[in-house]
């Protein structure tokens, strides 16, 4: 599903290069749960932009579905990550003027997928956010929060999840809630990769990549 191949990518500070990747790869099939564990700063969340087409590597490819996004123009590689991807910020990025609902709802602006309304209800239902659908992210606790950011990364059915620490601000429950959903998508045939500082988080997954 994934085959991110002999990416490079180096970051200029000052006068200096300072080298992140150098031709690494990395294949996920479909079912593949994937945790990326290692020190701030070794580059964790580069290589996760980098696999969802929001940050170019310097050289190499990586494909989704047999597409290589890098070949895509700029706005059809933003539709591509619409149809195919999935998000989840350790930040959240949930639009404080509008409802949680509405928040879940937002990626169905880019996607032509037209069942996104009742599964964004069943999520809230699932995610045991019935009764704050109404309200707005200023209102939630961070779990709430981070419950919603995660139900909007499910809601147009991407084959991908990329989650940027998605535990690293809750309380046990709401980790558990969390990777237990991340789990089960993976289960039916899709792929995570994951993000994380959390040895319990990191147990979860299939395999576990140290950078």
């Amino acid at each position: 599903m994934l085959i991110i191949e002999k990416i490079s990518k180096t970051f200029k500070h000052g006068n200096r290069n300072i080298p992140l990747f150098k031709g690494f790869s990395l294949n996920m099939q479909g079912g593949d749960f994937l945790a990326l564990c290692g020190p701030s700063g070794c580059g964790k969340t580069t290589l996760m932009l980098m696999a969802g087409g929001l940050l170019a590597p310097d050289n190499g490819k990586v494909f989704l579905h047999g597409r290589d996004i890098y070949s895509l123009s700029a706005d059809a590689r933003a539709e591509f990550r619409a149809q195919n991807l999935g998000f989840v910020f350790q930040q959240f990025h949930l639009l404080q003027y509008l409802n949680i609902m509405d928040n879940i709802l937002l990626p169905e602006l880019a996607s032509s997928k037209s069942d996104t309304t009742a599964k964004a209800k069943q999520l809230v239902l699932d995610l045991g956010l019935s009764d704050r659908a109404t309200h707005r992210p200023s209102e939630l606790s961070i779990g709430e929060r981070q419950r919603t950011a995660l139900a909007r990364a499910l809601v147009n059915s991407p084959s991908l999840i990329l989650a940027d620490e998605p535990t690293g601000n809750l309380d046990q429950k709401n980790a558990d809630i969390v990777i237990s959903m991340l789990r089960k998508f993976a289960d039916n045939g899709n792929c995570v990769m994951m993000v994380t500082h959390s040895k319990d988080a990191a147990a979860q997954a299939d395999r576990i990549i140290e950078l």
